[in-house]
């Protein structure tokens, strides 16, 4: 990089972000080719009057982005083209040498990024200034509604637009439907072990939470209609397609039976059905079979892109005035140009596409952790982003993460998904999605398979 350096006058604000951007632009035009060495941090800052710390954190900018790389003692150098098409960016600094399998989140490759780069430069020509300059309907656009019906069809639910409302995300509309439905000391059912934002919401809103228990197939009916005699509750909420964490597809026949309970004692189903179409043995929706009662929720995060938060509650025709007006009180309205995005990947096939392409790699990742993890117990599915591990007698959830990431692997302990009061689990949820290199993905399993192989021993109270 000796004979090219970036202007100082050409920089806009912020430094970092527009010095990375210029460094990236000499190096996908060929100005810096494969193996051209950078500046030192203090070189470059020196040779432009900015600080140290607007130069690392342009650097760092750029390792995310997979166009450096840097070695202590040898510098950072521009990298090969070839490489960076494998890793097209890093979602996040990290501690070095960190297995991070604590977070659910699909993977993703070079598809992800052109396609999201292919939608942004074509919205660029032709969107429509209505979609950036409105802030109004709150329910969302029109025609962003009608795609979504084509979605949730894909999804297994027949609904119309006029039912649909967009949000961004599941979590908002989770946060809709239930101060839709519920008020302070309303007795919420749900699986014991259930999703993380569904206790802490409960917690949040003062709701009386209530775990049932569950077999491989879900929630027990006979459980259900008991607990609807003894607490006349309000609300069930469902995750009956490879549920968070305790990973199964649960069959339409006791979807059915949980529907005709709902419908007998009047309650309100919440079904969060973010994986969409991932899975080819996919049942049908319970909102199907009881529409009157059901809020029905699904979105792009698990099946697509992480960061396209757009997605679709369905409800009943009585229910919508109230959705709509907590939609508004906890975001105003979904924001346009997110679902316009989603809507084209719709349209032209690209969120199928992503789903699809999701099925094949999760299922290359069940077949590994399949091999790694086969002396333990554990539970999973080959279109689920995680897998349930059970431990033996002598563990229990808490200790075995803290011992894990004395290995640097990094899972998640029960807890946050437990309903009140449940009886733990022993078990820790492992995701298959968040480590991207293949290598790396079974060198954790292996650790963890390690672990769990040699007597459990104390940690020590202090870092030394």
């Amino acid at each position: 990089m000796t004979n090219w350096l970036p202007s100082r006058e050409s920089l806009k604000s912020p430094l970092h972000v527009s010095l990375a951007q210029t460094i990236a632009d000499a190096i996908h035009d060929g100005r810096l080719s494969h193996g051209r060495k950078l500046p030192t941090h203090r070189q470059l800052a020196d040779d432009l009057k900015l600080s140290v710390n607007t130069v690392s954190k342009a650097y760092d900018i750029l390792r995310r982005q997979n166009l450096i790389d840097g070695q202590i003692g040898r510098g950072s150098y521009v990298m090969d083209s070839a490489t960076s098409e494998e890793q097209p960016f890093k979602l996040e600094s990290e501690p070095e040498n960190l297995f991070d399998m604590s977070i659910s989140r699909p993977l993703f490759n070079r598809m992800h990024v052109d396609a999201m780069r292919s939608t942004l430069q074509t919205m660029h020509t032709n969107l429509d200034p209505a979609l950036y300059l409105s802030t109004r309907p709150n329910i969302g656009h029109e025609k962003h509604r009608k795609t979504g019906v084509k979605w949730l069809a894909a999804c297994g639910l027949e609904t119309r637009a006029e039912s649909v409302l967009m949000t961004n995300g599941v979590t908002h509309g989770l946060s809709a439907a239930l101060s839709a439905v519920l008020h302070p000391g309303d007795v919420i059912l749900s699986d014991t072990v259930t999703h993380h934002l569904l206790v802490s919401s409960a917690a949040y809103f003062g709701y009386r939470h209530i775990g049932l228990e569950t077999d491989e197939h879900g929630i027990l009916p006979d459980q259900l209609a008991k607990a609807c005699a003894e607490f006349s509750p309000k609300a069930l909420y469902l995750l009956p397609s490879l549920a968070n964490p305790n990973v199964h597809m649960m069959p339409d026949e006791r979807r059915r039976q949980i529907a005709d309970i709902a419908r007998q004692h009047g309650l309100y189903i919440i079904e969060n059905d973010v994986f969409g179409p991932v899975a080819t043995d996919r049942q049908t929706p319970v909102s199907q079979f009881a529409p009157e009662l059901s809020i029905y929720l699904t979105s792009f995060t698990k099946c697509a892109v992480s960061g396209l938060r757009a997605g679709y509650v369905v409800g009943p025709d009585h229910l919508l005035p109230a959705l709509t007006a907590r939609l508004m009180v906890f975001g105003w309205m979904a924001t346009p140009l997110i679902c316009e995005l989603a809507s084209r990947w719709v349209e032209d096939g690209t969120a199928q596409a992503m789903a699809d392409w999701q099925r094949v790699e999760i299922g290359k990742r069940y077949s590994i952790a399949s091999q790694e993890l086969s002396r333990f117990n554990w539970k999973g599915h080959p279109s689920g982003l995680h897998l349930w591990l059970q431990l033996p007698p002598d563990w229990d959830s808490s200790s075995f993460s803290s011992h894990a990431r004395q290995l640097n692997v990094a899972v998640s302990p029960e807890s946050p998904f437990l309903a009140p009061r449940s009886t733990p689990r022993n078990a820790v949820r492992v995701s298959l999605g968040s480590i991207r290199d293949t290598e790396r993905f079974r060198q954790a399993l292996r650790l963890l398979a390690s672990l769990l192989s040699r007597p459990r021993e104390p940690l020590p109270q202090f870092a030394y």
